[in-house]
């Protein structure tokens, strides 16, 4: 395959969150615990309002997040929760010029140059925070 022909994926190539680096798992990860806090939101707000209905419909609806699986999907959550802020200030703060490289001249093949390594750090460090508060938000509730 010469060069010219590995840039020929099209659009199939934007479903492919691995053929690209940290940065492109990152582009996915931001996207899809978005839509899952959102779906997280209307679920919630959706919960919170059984309490018009009285307390027993309102325990009922306790009885169906105080599980296990309710505790795992909690956990879930707190690490989408966690990374989407992290990543998105460390988007924010790139947008703005900091902690971004130089730009450079745009030879073949473009290797771009403000993809330096701390904003990698970054990335991996918003995981890695993730999986911290999925854990500490296990200790907290599993530890009943």
């Amino acid at each position: 395959m010469n060069k010219f022909q590995k840039n020929r994926s099209g659009i199939k190539s934007w479903l492919n969150p691995w053929g690209y680096g940290i940065e492109r798992i990152a582009y996915w990860l931001m996207r899809i615990t978005g839509i899952g806090l959102l779906i997280y939101f209307i679920i919630h707000i959706y919960e919170t309002s059984s309490i018009l209905d009285g307390k027993a419909a309102w325990n009922k609806m306790l009885e169906l997040t105080q599980t296990t699986e309710g505790h795992i999907i909690l956990m879930i959550v707190i690490g989408m929760s966690t990374f989407h802020a992290i990543n998105g200030i460390r988007i924010m703060l790139g947008h703005g010029g900091i902690g971004v490289g130089k730009p450079g001249r745009p030879d073949y093949p473009y290797l771009p140059k403000s993809q330096n390594m701390k904003n990698k750090l970054c990335i991996y460090a918003a995981i890695g925070l993730a999986a911290l508060a999925m854990l500490y938000g296990a200790e907290i509730m599993f530890s009943e």
